[in-house]
């Protein structure tokens, strides 16, 4: 049965290809992005492929802003059966430039380096409403089309880094277990008006916000990529299409009687202990 879903952040690589498989599963989707050039691109290529999809700025912090993109959605597509919140990213504010603090780094004057006491929390702020308030803020103005009908369902994009921080990101860190919890917390409050609330984790993925931190310009891997593919089981990065078959499980009604689980999709990351 066609569904009307709705993808914050849908502009970028991993929401796209999410975008592009339900598509092809007879879904209707409506393609949000704060670069709406990017949504119409994505857009215009599911409808070369036969689906239906439109493209829609939307501003995930501004509630002003999200329903204007829901009357559009509602007008064109119909009620909103499924969101899937897959707008966030990190900040370099809120990065410190070593995994470590030493007592010699207090006194490093290098341009740009970063310790825990340097932090701005301009940046922290960023990075916590970005990925939280941005997932709490759509599903406010969406989850409304959802009371009370069946099949409806809430898919957020968590990280493995809310299960184990990782160095140097501790805002992206924190937000992402934010964004876990979240997501527990609204499975047990929607449970009684029939909406499921879901989370992908996913590991690592190369994407156009990561790709430096972790490749070299001649594409070799820099020593914190190399660190991830040391503790990767499978060896290697995931790619987009690894994240389709958990959504359109989690998307569907075979899933019926799951709500408040965090899928870890991470090639065995967070089950390697290193040795």
């Amino acid at each position: 049965m066609s569904k009307v879903i709705v993808i914050t952040g849908a502009g970028g690589i991993l929401c796209s290809t999410m975008a592009k498989a339900l598509a092809r599963e007879g879904h209707k989707i409506a393609v949000l992005d704060l670069n709406v050039q990017a949504a119409e691109v994505v857009a215009d290529e599911i409808r070369k492929e036969g689906g239906e999809a439109i493209g829609v700025a939307a501003n995930v912090l501004d509630k002003a802003a999200l329903e204007t993109a829901k009357k559009k959605v509602n007008e064109i597509l119909g009620n909103c059966d499924i969101l899937i919140n897959g707008a966030g990213g990190n900040h370099p504010l809120g990065t410190t430039s070593q995994p470590f603090l030493f007592e010699e780094d207090l006194k490093n004057t290098t341009e740009g380096f970063k310790t825990f006491f340097d932090l701005d929390p301009e940046g922290i702020k960023f990075v916590f409403n970005l990925n939280f308030i941005g997932t709490l803020l759509p599903t406010q103005i969406f989850a409304q089309d959802m009371v009370g009908r069946s099949g409806c369902s809430i898919l957020n994009i968590s990280s493995m880094n809310a299960f184990t921080p990782l160095t140097k990101i501790p805002a992206y860190s924190g937000a992402k277990a934010a964004v876990s919890n979240f997501t527990q917390w609204l499975a047990v409050h929607f449970s009684k008006v029939g909406i499921r609330v879901n989370a992908l984790a996913p590991g690592f993925f190369l994407t156009e916000q990561n790709r430096t931190l972790l490749t070299n310009s001649d594409g070799s891997l820099t020593q914190r990529g190399q660190q991830i593919i040391d503790q990767t089981p499978m060896g290697r990065y995931g790619q987009p299409e690894d994240l389709i078959s958990s959504t359109l499980f989690l998307c569907n009604d075979a899933s019926s009687f799951i709500t408040g689980v965090v899928i870890p999709i991470d090639g065995g990351f967070a089950a390697y202990s290193g040795v």
